[in-house]
């Protein structure tokens, strides 16, 4: 049997595999990865990447791209909800609420101060090819798209693995130091035994990915995401909500759209294509359509986690490890960086720069992230329900009666009045799906990777929705526009792409030569930002760096910050620092 040996075996391609990839072969990193597809998923999953996954893509090269074939931002500044698309009724396209949304309208100054990237939206049926394109022509990325892997074992060395090539039919083995299994649970977690802890079944859903011209029946091109409550379907969920598509025009004039909605589980035509056409006309109140069907997936809104990511040499990552509902778009951004956080600290141990406890920070610093997205996506999921509370449906109430909740809704009546303020008291409180800036790019790492200065962590916010940038040890490190060189810069451009870097206000060269006694074979780039280096291009820098003149500030490659000195004592500290991020205290000899 033939065998092919490899530093990274990757099972899965989709996000997280194809991403996982990709930062390896940037890494010089080699990897096989096995799909067990022909092709990248046509279903349409994932639309929203949020502003950190587009900072991770701007590092790999592709958020340019994304950016000129995704939603113009204009197009994705709010979200709104609506009694429905068409009819003619007495309640029908009537405007529920509308909310700034991903950094849009008022939003747009506090995102913008925070990241050099806004954040995009771009089904997973599109960015999927975009990246399979970008891996091939990496030539330490090996793609197998039609390969599964049959079986796996492991040892203290590596693990081996069983693929079939289904076109052919013909199997062979894969020999690896390490697996990522990226396969969305399929079947490398459970053939190790891994539970999934949590709720495997809230709701029973429809994805609808059908074509049609809707410009005529859409006025706003601003709102990204269009719900529809109305009496008839039972609020949110069963009335549908609804993105643009593309794959030209993100706005009314989109050439394609997806219509999530729920269904009853003993639904007999909820796998019926010809039944959800006419499902779907009355839904947006169009019964007179020209609509046509491309795709249809039933799927289960599910809160789940991995009990662990890790067993010996294989990792899980994204839908392997975590599965949440829909809403505030957490599923494939989590994927993304679960494989920014994992993959640099492979390339580390594989290339010998750090030792292999290096890999047990992975579950330590990415598990209590994807534990705390599952909750918040199961908490913005359900919160929708109380939207429908706060416009007064009544579950299972008779339709007139909940008819009767919206005609005073919107009458011009005292009560109308007082019921428009209680909805839009109740409806702000989803600004922890539309506005989780804090959620989105404030989370921060813990545990052996990080070494923590003994300053009190910034108030985090109940609502996910204020984020408060820091270089507190374990946090994102923050953005802010340098003058240099080569031009206006983040300091985000600055790190990453497998380095160290090591940001100092003044003193570089004693900084250069702790860094050079410190860094035994890895790379650590020393950035002044003060006299002679980097100018700052406002007061952001000042404001952020929170160490004195003579401090410094440790990146790790995946952009967090690992250590840092308030003064020029911490120079004698740094050799220790990196030893103790790395897994060593003294340089690791030979590759794991």
């Amino acid at each position: 049997m033939k065998v092919i040996e490899t530093p990274v075996l990757i099972v899965g391609g989709a996000g997280c595999g194809l991403t996982s990839a990709i930062m390896l072969a940037h890494l010089g990193v080699e990897s096989y990865l096995v799909e067990r597809y022909p092709t990248t998923s046509p279903a349409p999953k994932a639309h929203y990447l949020n502003q950190r996954t587009m900072e991770i893509f701007r590092e790999i090269g592709l958020a340019d791209k994304i950016y000129g074939l995704s939603t113009p931002a204009e197009n994705m500044s709010r979200v709104g909800w609506f009694t429905s698309l068409g009819g003619d009724g007495e309640l029908d396209r009537k405007t529920i609420h509308l909310m700034d949304a991903f950094g849009g309208g008022e939003l747009k100054e506090v995102y913008e101060r925070d990241s050099p990237c806004r954040s995009a939206n771009y089904p997973q049926l599109r960015l999927e090819p975009l990246l399979l394109e970008h891996a091939r022509t990496l030539p330490l990325a090996n793609i197998n798209y039609y390969h599964e892997v049959q079986s796996f074992t492991q040892d203290a060395d590596g693990v081996t693995a069983t693929v079939l090539e289904r076109e052919s039919g013909e199997t062979y083995q894969v020999r690896a130091k390490y697996m990522i299994a990226a396969d969305g649970g399929r079947f490398v977690g459970p053939a190790l035994g891994i539970p999934m802890d949590g709720l495997e079944r809230l709701f029973d859903m429809v994805t609808c990915h059908f074509g049609a011209d809707l410009s005529a029946e859409i006025d706003d091109d601003g709102p990204m995401i269009r719900w529809f409550i109305n009496p008839e379907k039972g609020g949110s969920w069963g009335s549908g909500v609804m993105v643009a598509l593309g794959p030209t025009k993100y706005d009314r004039h989109s050439e394609e759209w997806l219509l999530h909605f729920a269904f009853q589980p003993d639904d007999p035509a909820q796998f019926d294509a010809d039944s959800v056409l006419p499902r779907l006309k009355e839904l947006l109140r169009l019964p007179d359509l020209d609509a046509r069907i491309i795709r249809m997936n039933n799927w289960k809104v599910q809160g789940v986690l991995a009990r662990k990511f890790q067993e010996g040499r294989i990792f899980l990552a994204g839908d392997a490890a975590h599965r949440h509902p829909p809403t505030t778009g957490l599923g494939l951004n989590t994927a993304v960086q679960d494989a920014q956080n994992l993959t640099w600290k492979l390339a580390a141990v594989l290339q010998g720069k750090a030792g292999p406890s290096l890999l047990d920070t992975y579950e330590a610093e990415r598990r209590p992230v994807a534990q705390r997205n599952v909750n918040w996506a199961m908490l913005t999921f359900q919160n929708h329900l109380v939207i429908d509370a706060g416009i007064g449906l009544i579950p299972g109430a008779p339709v007139e009666i909940n008819r009767e909740a919206f005609r005073v809704l919107f009458s011009d009546t005292p009560e109308g009045v007082t019921r428009r303020q209680r909805l839009d008291e109740v409806i702000k409180t989803q600004r922890t799906e539309f506005q989780a800036h804090d959620l989105e790019i404030g989370f921060y790492y813990g545990g052996d990777a990080v070494i923590g200065d003994g300053t009190d962590a910034p108030p985090q916010s109940p609502m996910g929705d204020v984020y408060h940038p820091v270089t507190r040890p374990g946090h994102r490190f923050p953005h802010a526009w340098l003058n240099g060189p080569e031009g206006r810069v983040s300091t985000l451009d600055l790190v990453g792409r497998g380095k160290f870097t090591l940001f100092v206000g003044s003193d570089q060269a004693g900084w250069q030569q702790a860094a050079n006694d410190a860094a035994s074979g890895v790379d650590i780039d020393v950035v002044l930002v003060g006299f002679g280096g980097y100018s700052a291009a406002d007061d952001q820098w000042a404001k952020l760096r929170g160490i004195s003149d003579e401090g410094a500030i440790l990146v790790r490659p995946d952009g967090h910050v690992g250590w840092r000195a308030q003064d020029s004592s911490g120079r004698s500290q740094l050799s220790n620092a990196l030893g103790a991020i790395l897994g060593r205290q003294e340089r690791v000899a030979q590759a794991a």
